[in-house]
Protein backbone atom coordinates (compact mmCIF):
# COMPACT_ATOMS: atom_id res chain seq x y z
CA UNK A 1 0.00 0.00 0.00
CA UNK A 2 1.12 3.67 -0.48
CA UNK A 3 1.75 5.36 2.06
CA UNK A 4 -1.08 8.02 0.66
CA UNK A 5 -2.72 5.24 2.13
CA UNK A 6 -2.03 5.43 5.73
CA UNK A 7 -3.29 9.20 6.27
CA UNK A 8 -3.47 8.59 10.58
CA UNK A 9 -0.37 8.63 12.40
CA UNK A 10 0.82 5.28 14.35
CA UNK A 11 3.44 4.24 16.70
CA UNK A 12 5.28 1.65 17.84
CA UNK A 13 7.91 1.13 20.95
CA UNK A 14 9.90 -1.85 21.38
CA UNK A 15 11.39 -2.10 24.82
CA UNK A 16 15.32 -4.27 24.70
CA UNK A 17 17.59 -5.36 26.91
CA UNK A 18 20.95 -4.43 26.88
CA UNK A 19 22.54 -7.08 24.89
CA UNK A 20 23.60 -7.00 21.36
CA UNK A 21 20.87 -9.55 20.08
CA UNK A 22 18.52 -6.33 20.31
CA UNK A 23 20.75 -4.49 17.68
CA UNK A 24 19.53 -7.16 14.57
CA UNK A 25 15.88 -7.95 16.70
CA UNK A 26 15.51 -3.99 16.31
CA UNK A 27 16.39 -3.69 12.75
CA UNK A 28 14.17 -6.66 11.81
CA UNK A 29 10.77 -5.53 13.68
CA UNK A 30 11.79 -1.89 12.08
CA UNK A 31 11.39 -3.77 8.29
CA UNK A 32 8.39 -5.37 9.32
CA UNK A 33 6.54 -2.76 10.69
CA UNK A 34 7.52 -0.56 7.24
CA UNK A 35 6.28 -3.51 5.07
CA UNK A 36 3.53 -3.66 6.89
CA UNK A 37 2.48 0.29 6.70
CA UNK A 38 3.45 -0.25 2.87
CA UNK A 39 6.40 2.23 3.44
CA UNK A 40 8.83 -0.25 1.53
CA UNK A 41 10.76 2.76 -0.01
CA UNK A 42 12.06 4.02 3.74
CA UNK A 43 13.05 0.81 4.47
CA UNK A 44 16.82 0.32 3.56
CA UNK A 45 17.61 3.96 5.12
CA UNK A 46 15.43 3.14 8.11
CA UNK A 47 17.33 0.48 9.02
CA UNK A 48 20.81 1.74 8.73
CA UNK A 49 19.49 4.78 11.08
CA UNK A 50 18.04 2.30 13.23
CA UNK A 51 20.99 0.45 13.79
CA UNK A 52 23.02 3.18 14.88
CA UNK A 53 20.61 4.72 17.23
CA UNK A 54 19.87 1.18 19.11
CA UNK A 55 23.70 0.02 18.72
CA UNK A 56 24.65 3.65 20.38
CA UNK A 57 22.41 2.54 23.03
CA UNK A 58 23.08 -0.97 23.64
CA UNK A 59 27.27 -0.54 23.61
CA UNK A 60 27.13 2.94 25.20
CA UNK A 61 25.09 2.53 28.08
CA UNK A 62 24.66 -0.24 30.64
CA UNK A 63 20.76 -0.50 31.49
CA UNK A 64 17.68 -0.79 29.19
CA UNK A 65 17.03 0.62 26.07
CA UNK A 66 14.05 1.12 23.99
CA UNK A 67 13.14 1.80 19.78
CA UNK A 68 10.28 4.10 18.96
CA UNK A 69 9.04 4.12 15.28
CA UNK A 70 6.34 6.54 14.70
CA UNK A 71 4.47 7.92 11.68
CA UNK A 72 3.03 11.40 10.50
CA UNK A 73 1.97 11.73 7.47
CA UNK A 74 4.57 12.05 5.10
CA UNK A 75 7.56 11.94 8.22
CA UNK A 76 8.76 8.58 9.77
CA UNK A 77 10.30 9.18 13.37
CA UNK A 78 12.71 7.20 14.82
CA UNK A 79 14.52 7.29 17.78
CA UNK A 80 16.53 5.16 20.76
CA UNK A 81 16.17 6.02 24.31
CA UNK A 82 18.84 4.84 26.85
CA UNK A 83 19.18 4.97 30.11
CA UNK A 84 22.45 7.29 30.11
CA UNK A 85 21.11 11.01 30.64
CA UNK A 86 24.35 11.81 29.28
CA UNK A 87 24.34 14.18 26.02
CA UNK A 88 25.67 12.17 22.90
CA UNK A 89 29.34 13.22 21.83
CA UNK A 90 28.58 15.64 18.57
CA UNK A 91 28.70 13.64 14.95
CA UNK A 92 32.31 14.13 13.36
CA UNK A 93 32.68 14.66 9.92
CA UNK A 94 32.09 11.33 7.41
CA UNK A 95 35.18 12.47 5.30
CA UNK A 96 37.24 12.58 8.95
CA UNK A 97 36.76 9.17 9.96
CA UNK A 98 36.46 7.04 7.39
CA UNK A 99 39.08 4.83 8.63
CA UNK A 100 37.57 4.28 12.03
CA UNK A 101 35.79 1.04 13.04
CA UNK A 102 33.71 3.05 15.78
CA UNK A 103 32.30 6.97 16.28
CA UNK A 104 30.49 7.12 12.57
CA UNK A 105 26.98 6.48 14.56
CA UNK A 106 25.49 9.76 14.81
CA UNK A 107 27.71 10.93 11.73
CA UNK A 108 25.47 8.41 9.68
CA UNK A 109 22.62 9.42 11.06
CA UNK A 110 23.29 13.20 10.42
CA UNK A 111 24.39 12.79 6.95
CA UNK A 112 20.98 9.97 5.68
CA UNK A 113 18.35 11.66 7.89
CA UNK A 114 16.30 14.78 6.89
CA UNK A 115 16.70 15.74 10.62
CA UNK A 116 18.00 14.30 13.75
CA UNK A 117 18.34 16.01 17.42
CA UNK A 118 18.03 14.13 21.03
CA UNK A 119 16.34 15.21 24.53
CA UNK A 120 16.64 14.16 27.90
CA UNK A 121 13.47 11.66 28.65
CA UNK A 122 12.74 9.77 31.73
CA UNK A 123 11.40 6.26 31.19
CA UNK A 124 10.13 3.70 33.80
CA UNK A 125 11.98 5.67 36.17
CA UNK A 126 15.33 5.96 34.76
CA UNK A 127 17.35 8.91 33.84
CA UNK A 128 18.24 8.88 30.28
CA UNK A 129 18.27 10.74 26.90
CA UNK A 130 16.00 9.67 23.30
CA UNK A 131 18.11 10.13 20.41
CA UNK A 132 15.77 10.86 17.18
CA UNK A 133 16.18 11.47 13.84
CA UNK A 134 13.37 11.91 10.66
CA UNK A 135 12.83 10.43 6.87
CA UNK A 136 10.49 12.30 4.94
CA UNK A 137 8.87 10.15 2.53
CA UNK A 138 9.40 12.09 -0.60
Amino acid sequence: MPETEHPAPWEYSLNIPNDPRAIPISRRTLRLILTMHGLIALVDTAELLATELVGNAVRHTEGPAALRVSWSPGTLRIGAWDANPEPPEPPNELTSITDLEEGRGLALVRACANQWGWQPLSRNGHRGKYIWCELDAA
